[in-house]
């Protein structure tokens, strides 16, 4: 039973003295405030890109010529860049950028991330609400067409929920995706949840178990809320019926 005796040495060592199980559950905070207001910073920004992006493709060749038109290209030129942009680089990237050179003089490093995290993952969830607009037939166009509703009114009322409704386990997915990507916070000295496990790690110098925490902790978070998503899919097929 010598190695259960080790187990245990490393276990007091790593979480039991000096409390350093605490950087573990301050980490876990973080690491979900990071991520649930970056969802919902996300979920607005895509919903805004999307609906300027779908509108573009469905009404852009219908307007009229004139400075309205000018302005709508240039709004959907610039969705298309922040598109490009967001998605071809990397998320830590993105992260250091805001914090060292757009938010430099911010001491508030948590509200940083946010914003970062938030508008990395606007740009899948904009492609995501985008394609279930899309997929709505055309003939609910003409529905709220047909019950005086103008292309506005027919968006908000009549396609958006629908099409949120279809999108609704692909942004689940994401929300799972970004968990695991506010794993770089720690780039930006941040102390989440691997950089509470990394401290551990270099004051002990014992790197499994509080890297094997942190990974176990990861994994039980992502099978829970992957368990959500498929009971919400399974509520969603059978209200279809």
């Amino acid at each position: 039973m010598a190695w259960f005796a080790d187990f245990k040495a490393d276990f007091i060592l790593n979480f039991v003295e000096k409390q350093r199980w605490t950087f573990i559950t301050s980490g876990l905070k973080n690491t979900l405030i990071i991520t649930f207001f970056s969802l919902i910073l996300g979920l607005f920004l895509g919903a805004v890109v999307a609906i300027v992006r779908s509108s573009y493709d469905k009404t852009y060749s219908e307007m009229n010529k004139g400075i309205k038109k000018i302005l709508f290209s240039i709004l959907n030129g610039i969705c298309k860049i922040y598109l490009t942009v967001i998605r071809g680089t990397p998320v830590v990237v993105q992260l250091m950028i805001m914090y060292y050179i757009i938010f430099a003089s911010s001491r508030n490093s948590l509200l940083v991330a946010i914003i970062a995290f938030g508008i990395n993952s606007g740009a899948y969830v904009a492609e995501i609400v985008r394609s279930g607009i899309m997929s709505i037939d055309l003939g609910q166009f003409e529905a709220g067409r047909s019950l005086g509703f103008n292309y506005r009114s027919t968006m908000i009322y009549i396609i958006i929920p629908q099409a949120f409704k279809n999108v609704l386990p692909a942004l689940a997915n994401e929300f799972i995706v970004l968990l695991k990507e506010t794993s770089v916070a720690g780039y930006v000295t941040i102390r989440d949840l691997t950089m509470g496990g990394n401290i551990i790690r270099a004051t002990t110098y014992s790197p499994f178990l509080p890297l094997i925490a942190v990974a176990l902790i990861y994994l039980v978070m992502v099978m829970f809320f992957t368990k959500l998503v498929s009971i919400l899919e399974r509520r969603l097929r059978k209200n279809e019926r």
